[in-house]
C-alpha cells in the first residue's frame, strides 16, 4: 500500500484497530436536522472524543476551525433531497482536487444497491475509487437504504457491503443487523456501523454497538444517536469505552450515567 494511503487510513482507524467516526453530513439531504441546526455548536464539545468527522465541504469550512480539526472524511455524493423524487439519484458533488485542498483523510459516497439508480451509484463509487487511488485518498462506501427499512437485514447488507469492497472501497459503512457477522465475514475491508434512526434508549445503542464489535466491526459512524441525545458528551464517552476499551454495555451505561451526573 502506498505511504499516503496507509497514512490516511492510520489517521482513521486507530492503533488498536478500532475507530469512532462522528457523522454530521445529514444536512446535505435533510436540511437543518434537529440538534444539527448549528453544526459548530453541535460539534465543538464532541470533537475531542471523535477519531474522525464525516462532513460536507460547506459545513467543514463554516463550522470547524482548521487548528482544532480531527481527521476529515469528506462527503462527496449528493444531488437529491428528502423532498425530491428519489434519494437514490445521487452523483459526485465534490472533486478529488477539492478533497486534496481540504487535506482530508478520506472521502465518502453512498451506494444504493437494489434501487432504480443502482448502476449509477456503483459507477460513481468506481470513478471515485479510481481518483482516490491516484492520489492516495481512501474511499468509504456507505450502503444507503433510505426509507426502505426492510432492507436492513444481513443478506442485503452483506451483498451491498461486498459489492462496495469489490469495487475498491477501503472502508464500508453499513447498518448493524441481526447476524451481523454474516456481513463482516463477507466483506474483506473494514466495516463500520451506521446508526440509522435514533433508538428509544441509550442501552439499545450500547447493546448493538457491542454486538457489532464482537461480530467483526472495527467501529462506528454514529451521528443522531450521539448528538440528538440529551447528554451527547456522556454518550460519546460511553461509546468510546466500548470501541477502544472493550467495555460491556453495562459498563458503558455506568459511564453514561456518571458523566450525565457530573453535568448536573
Amino acid at each position: 500500500m502506498e505511504w499516503g494511503m496507509a497514512n490516511r487510513l492510520a489517521q482513521l482507524i486507530q492503533s488498536d484497530g478500532h475507530c469512532l467516526f462522528l457523522p454530521v453530513d445529514h444536512g446535505y439531504f435533510q436540511g437543518p436536522t434537529r440538534k444539527l441546526e448549528e453544526p459548530r455548536k453541535t460539534l465543538e464539545p464532541l470533537l475531542p472524543y471523535a477519531d474522525a468527522v464525516f462532513i460536507t465541504r460547506g459545513v467543514l469550512r463554516s463550522s470547524v476551525e482548521p487548528d482544532k480539526a480531527k481527521p476529515i472524511i469528506l462527503r462527496v455524493s449528493g444531488g437529491a433531497s428528502m423532498v425530491g423524487k428519489d434519494l437514490a439519484n445521487e452523483g459526485i458533488t465534490t472533486s478529488m482536487e477539492e478533497a486534496i485542498r481540504l487535506n482530508v483523510a478520506a472521502v465518502g459516497i453512498s451506494i444504493f444497491v437494489g434501487t432504480e439508480y443502482e448502476k449509477e451509484s456503483l459507477l460513481n463509487l468506481s470513478k471515485l475509487v479510481d481518483d482516490g487511488e491516484r492520489y492516495g485518498i481512501p474511499v468509504m462506501a456507505v450502503t444507503a437504504v433510505g426509507k426502505e427499512l426492510e432492507k436492513r437485514e444481513a443478506r442485503y447488507l452483506a451483498l451491498a457491503s461486498r459489492i462496495a469492497a469489490e469495487l475498491g472501497a477501503r472502508v464500508v459503512k453499513t447498518y448493524w443487523c441481526e447476524n451481523f457477522d454474516k456481513v463482516t465475514k463477507g466483506c474483506p475491508v473494514p466495516v463500520v456501523m451506521a446508526g440509522g434512526p435514533k433508538v428509544d434508549t441509550q442501552r439499545q445503542v450500547f447493546d448493538f454497538v457491542y454486538d457489532g464489535m464482537q461480530k467483526g466491526a472495527v467501529g462506528v459512524n454514529l451521528g443522531r444517536n450521539i448528538w440528538q441525545d440529551e447528554h451527547p458528551v456522556a454518550m460519546i464517552k460511553a461509546l468510546r469505552a466500548i470501541i477502544h476499551k472493550k467495555a460491556t454495555p453495562e459498563e458503558a451505561e455506568e459511564i453514561y450515567n456518571s458523566e450525565k451526573s457530573k453535568k448536573k
